[in-house]
Formats: C-alpha cells, structure tokens, sequence
C-alpha cells in the first residue's frame, strides 16, 4: 500500500505560510512517485483518487462524496479554494500588465524604486578614472496598500448535497473572476492615481476625437520605455478598432476568427470595461507595476470541514505598487 492511502488528514494542516497543498507534499513528496501510474498527479489529486473523488467531467460526483470520512473532508476547502482560483485565472489580465509579483506574510510592506534622470538611462561612455553614474534605488516613502478582495459562501450541505462537483465548480469559478476583476481595478487605479508616492501617470488631454497621431504621441513620451500594453475603455476600444491605421486585413480577420484585438504599434490592447470615460493607458509592463499579495486564495476551512459549509469566507488580499514612474502614461480624450 502507498503511503498517500494511509495518510492522517486534518484541518490542521491548513497553515497560513504553506498551504494545504504543500503540508501534503512535504509528507507525501511527488518524487516518490515517478513512473509510477500516480506519475503526474500532485499531493492532493492523489488524495482525491485515494477516497475516489472526481470533481469534474461527466462522472463527477456529488458534494456529499467529500463528507464521506473526516479525512475527506479536509480535502474540500484545498477543493474550493482551486476552482477560485481557475476562475480568476480564466479572467485574469494581471500577468499582462504585471512586471513582479512578491509574497509577503504580513500586511506591511514597503516597496523600492527609483527614478534615474533622462542623461542616466543613456549610460554614457565613462573617462578612465571618472566616476561611474549612479543608479539611486530606494524605499518609498508610503507602505503599499493592500486590499482585501473576496466573497461569503452561504449554503448548507443538505442543499448542496446532492449537487455534482461539475456544477458547484462553476459557481466558486465565477467567484474567482469576480475577485480577478476587483484586483484588475485595484491595478489600473494605482497605474492612474498612483501608490500614494506622489507617482500619478502623467495624462495627456486630448479635445476631439481619438486618431493615430495620439497613439504615435503615446508611444513617443513613454520612451526610452517600451509601449508595449495598452489598457483602454470600452468607447476608446471601439474608437482604435474603427482607426483607419488599424484596420489591417489579417489583423480583422484574427479579430473576427480568435476574438484577439487588434495590437496598436506592437502593443498588447487589453479591454478594461471598469476604465470610465474614453482614456487608455500605455505602459510597458516589464517595469511598471509590481503586485504584492498576502497568501494566496483564503478559505475558511473550519467551516467548511466542522459546519459541513453554511457560512464561510473567500478571500484574498492584495495589493499594487508602481516601480518606475515614467513606465506609464495615460490619454484623456473627449471623443468629440
């Protein structure tokens, strides 16, 4: 017999710094099993295969199914807290617009930055025996604020029961996008408004009417950075796509076959629909924001597994800094 099916499970082993997942595998090392029929399948999967739990396709199987032992019980808020996070990574834009992503276990931090002036950047030839420039890195001023983004579960098991897993799956997957969408928000407002650094994007007003010569403008202020994402409403998505410039044939025909927008000189063009008003944000995202979360996806897991659901929180906080200032510009435009 292996080791995984005699394993003691218990809400114990849900620790803040590790998680679930990762208690299971400091036990019951994956390595283990290499070229084994288990090859493959992490910790926990081979947990859901050890009590016969199918949480998706055709043959999933009920709610009740993880209430079957105590032992699988504990499997079920590992369960819940991986189809939130499916589903705020099926609606999630973050990784395109992210530079880093750090992990803290508290809810303090600080951030770093810099801001080399434009005769820094060039990095010009240095005289023997001259002084080499200098490049400041420092803390900001103001700890980065995070915000705690999530979602109360409330249902009993006797109405969930006999629910298929397929089922339930979807519903805690559109609560993840929910969060994906609030922590989108989150972002972009820090892009526009700043950290709290005295860093807002610098915003071009434009009267009129959207045309190229702005995008061309966007494109030239942010050097020597790269503009390479674009975030933009939904009127100034509309406004891009209905650009002459842009009305490329084999990029319509991917549009129309994909559903992948167009990329305005070479960048990105990501729909922010929460972005009010006609404004787009161009930034190059390999420097621009840094997102700091607390943990990962936060399950109340004594409820889950000792009330049997009932009422228990979904949760995750984060938070967004900037880390080069001039790594982002926005345009105003009165689409007149």
């Amino acid at each position: 017999m292996a080791f995984y099916d005699t394993l003691k499970l218990e809400k114990g082993m849900y620790t803040v710094g590790k998680g679930f997942t990762r208690t299971l595998e400091e036990l019951d090392p994956s390595t283990n099993y290499e070229g084994t029929p288990l090859s493959g399948l992490d910790a926990y999967q081979r947990q859901l295969k050890r009590f016969d739990i199918r949480v998706g396709g055709p043959g999933s199987d009920p709610v009740e199914k993880f209430f079957q032992t105590s032992d699988s019980a504990a499997l079920f808020p590992e369960y819940v807290s991986r189809a939130v996070r499916q589903g705020m990574e099926r609606a999630d834009l973050l990784p395109g617009i992210v530079a880093t992503v750090t992990k803290i276990n508290s809810m303090d931090y600080r951030t770093i930055t810099s801001d080399p002036l434009p005769q820094d950047k060039e990095l010009l030839p240095v005289a023997e025996g001259a002084e080499i420039p200098r490049t400041v890195v420092k803390t900001q001023e103001n700890l980065v604020r995070l915000h705690k983004r999530g979602r109360m579960l409330v249902a009993s098991y006797e109405a969930l029961r006999f629910q298929k897993l397929d089922l339930f799956t979807v519903t805690l997957r559109q609560i993840g996008a929910y969060i994906a969408r609030a922590q989108l928000d989150d972002a972009v407002n820090v892009l526009l408004d700043g950290d709290g650094n005295g860093n807002p994007a610098p915003v071009t007003d434009v009267t009129g009417a959207l045309s190229y010569q702005n995008m061309v403008s966007l494109w030239s202020a942010l050097q020597p950075y790269e503009l390479n994402t674009i975030l933009a409403s939904t009127p100034a998505i509309e406004d891009i796509l209905n650009l002459k410039e842009f009305q490329d044939s084999v990029a319509g025909l991917d549009f129309q076959g994909t559903g992948k927008l167009a990329t305005p000189l070479g960048a990105k063009l990501l729909h922010v629909p929460s972005l009010s008003g006609s404004r787009l944000i161009g930034l190059d995202k390999n420097c621009a924001l840094e997102m700091v979360q607390a943990g990962d996806v936060l399950t109340d897991s004594d409820k889950l597994i000792d009330r049997q659901l009932e009422r228990a929180s979904i949760s995750v906080i984060a938070g967004f800094a900037k880390i080069f200032a001039g790594a982002c510009r926005a345009v105003s435009y009165t689409g007149e």
